[in-house]
């Protein structure tokens, strides 16, 4: 296995952690996580993809071990998230990458491929949504009404997202045998959104999120324009994004690899032996013959 290290970089002004393996000299892969989560969702997947790739997954800043600067220091926008990702990148060097993007992860990396469409060589979308197809209502009702109209009635429904039953609902719901998941995950989740402060970080996201379906267009024509080798891997039981989310995809890369696979919102946790197979099969036929 790989040495992983555990790495600051002061981007912007504000410091950003990231974990990074692999030679120097590989093709880079990104891993970008989502929401309530950190970098440590990709704790087993780094080491397993050093041995071939540089692998950088950084945490974003409000999340894990970057910096938590408060609302009133930093605005929250998935456009600001990307602009330090991509000052992360263009610090370390890296000009071309693979991308595995989840959850809030999807929204930074769609950005950093309509910004600069050539950098991007593969993606891998794991429950990482680009389709309005994707979204499950039920869930996603509170948050636009949240979106459009925020304040004492919109708001509870979405602060209830952040409590430690709901982090775990995420992690379990749709996983065959729960008892594969460590209860760790969710309640190191909980922590970090627990710190003092961030609950306005977080509320401050889900405002924004509703810039992301309009993003969407411009998103697809990227895929029909690029035609850049996508794998979806889905957790077919994911009650945030569901499946209708990866096929989705086809309409605009007929080649895009779709695999849907019995599991949940956070697929690594459950199923990480499957997951990590087809993800190096297709970085394998895709990314490996591209050099940073």
């Amino acid at each position: 296995m790989s040495d992983v290290y555990h790495r600051t970089a002061t981007v912007n002004g504000h410091r950003i952690f990231y974990r990074e393996a692999g030679p120097a000299g590989a093709p880079v892969v990104l891993l970008l996580h989502g929401f309530p989560t950190s970098s440590r969702m990709f704790r087993r997947l780094v080491p397993a993809l050093a041995d071939r790739y540089h692998v950088v997954a950084p945490d974003h800043l409000g999340f894990g071990h970057s910096a938590t600067p408060g609302t009133d220091e930093f605005t929250y926008t998935f456009d600001a998230l990307t602009d330090l990702t991509q000052g992360l990148l263009d610090q370390l060097g890296v000009d071309q990458f693979a991308m595995y993007v989840q959850d809030y992860g999807a929204p930074i990396g769609w950005r950093l491929a309509l910004r600069r469409p050539t950098a991007v060589t593969a993606i891998i979308s794991q429950n990482g949504n680009a389709y309005d197809e994707g979204f499950v209502p039920d869930f996603w009702a509170a948050v636009w009404a949240y979106a459009e109209n925020p304040g004492p009635a919109t708001e509870p429904a979405v602060r209830g997202a952040l409590s430690v039953d709901a982090i775990r609902w995420q992690y379990l719901t749709g996983v065959p045998e729960p008892d594969l998941v460590d209860p760790d995950t969710w309640l190191i989740d909980h922590a970090g959104v627990a710190r003092p402060g961030n609950d306005q970080i977080q509320l401050a996201l889900f405002r924004d999120y509703a810039t992301n379906p309009p993003l969407y267009p411009a998103v697809q024509e990227y895929f029909r324009t690029s035609q850049v080798p996508l794998l979806a891997i889905w957790g077919d039981g994911d009650e945030i994004f569901g499946p209708d989310g990866a096929k989705a995809f086809a309409k605009d890369l007929p080649d895009a690899e779709i695999r849907l696979i019995e599991g949940g919102h956070f697929l690594l946790e459950s199923t990480f032996d499957t997951a990590s197979r087809y993800i190096r099969g297709f970085l394998g036929r895709t990314a490996a013959a591209i050099t940073s």
